[in-house]
């Protein structure tokens, strides 16, 4: 599954999880992205958006 969306381009950020102790080990965080049939230059296609996009109407979805 593709991990950035097609509107606004976020994709996986890495970092470090850190415990109790102070230690630090590599880790991920995924937007949460969704396969969606949209309307891109007047015709449906299915395309990958984050959930923000889709809440806030940047994305114009077919019936």
């Amino acid at each position: 599954m593709a991990t950035v969306c097609y509107v606004c381009s976020k994709e996986r950020q890495a970092g470090s999880k850190v415990s109790h102790s102070n230690r630090h080990s590599k880790r991920r965080w995924s937007p949460n992205i969704q396969k969606v049939k949209a309307v891109v230059d007047g015709s449906p296609k299915s395309i990958y958006v984050c959930t923000r996009c889709l809440r806030s109407g940047k994305v114009v979805r077919t019936v």
